[in-house]
């Protein structure tokens, strides 16, 4: 009986052993593998191909608008808009394949904070219609938004096209929509402009507007070198100088220093 006990005694530390050396190896396998991996992808960057220095945004409103037959105006869908042009810079100015476009796309927008007023949304926008309230429904980000790479010049703007040597900048719209509906001003119709000002005669307050993105941008190179940069974009509704989207509009130039990682 006591050899039998003895016998299942050793079986069991055997067993736990051949266990502990196993999850100990795949640890050490693991780390291994894991400190390969970071250093593969150090060496990749250890010379940057691809940068953002310059972002630039734009913010104002707008709104539908009718008037009443008492000569008041009663506004619909007042929106804050702001238009976002995000410049991607070959760091060696002299172009070869390997810092010229072949594959753009923009995926995983996350508003990390979202306005208490009104229903944000990210579009494409045309460069050409910049600090523009002109913005179109079709043009609405769901999931991701791929671009056409070209080396053609004229391209119609108007779809999301990107020349190959980085000559036009990445443009969006970002919509903060239906932020007032059916709201009569009661100011006479002959002292309304429709911009920015617009929200503090309704009554907006620009924390109740305040959002802030972030979103993905991919890039793949024509020696099919693949690139990932995060980007982290804060609506600019007041500056430091002490203007405000209350004056009507605001104009920011971010500089950057955004660099795209090589994950292949």
């Amino acid at each position: 009986m006591n050899k039998i006990k003895y016998i299942l005694v050793l079986s069991v530390l055997i067993i736990l052993f051949l266990f502990l050396g196993y999850t100990v190896s795949r640890a050490y396998i693991n780390k291994a593998s894991f400190e390969k991996d970071v250093l593969e992808i150090a060496e990749k960057n250890e010379e940057p191909i691809f940068s953002i220095n310059n972002i630039t945004l734009f913010s104002s409103c707008n709104s539908k608008s009718e008037i009443q037959s008492n000569s008041t105006l009663k506004l619909s869908n007042l929106y804050q808009y702001t238009d976002i042009a995000i410049f991607i810079t070959p760091v060696d100015k002299n172009l070869t394949s390997k810092n010229t476009l072949k594959d753009v796309y923009i995926d995983n927008v996350n508003f990390v904070s979202s306005p208490s007023e009104g229903t944000p949304n990210l579009y494409y926008k045309n460069i050409n219609k910049f600090a523009t309230s002109e913005y179109s429904e079709d043009n609405k980000i769901e999931n991701n938004l791929h671009y056409k790479i070209s080396s053609e010049e004229n391209e119609d703007l108007n779809m999301p096209i990107l020349y190959n040597n980085c000559a036009n900048p990445i443009a969006l719209c970002y919509v903060n929509s239906n932020i007032k509906n059916d709201f009569t001003l009661p100011d006479a119709f002959s002292q309304i402009t429709y911009d920015g000002s617009l929200l503090k005669k309704c009554g907006i307050t620009l924390g109740s507007i305040s959002c802030s993105f972030s979103f993905d941008i991919h890039i793949t190179n024509n020696l099919g070198q693949d690139f990932i940069c995060p980007v982290y974009i804060e609506i600019p509704l007041d500056l430091e100088d002490g203007t405000s989207i209350y004056d009507g509009k605001v104009l920011q130039k971010n500089n950057t220093n955004y660099t795209f990682y090589r994950l292949k």
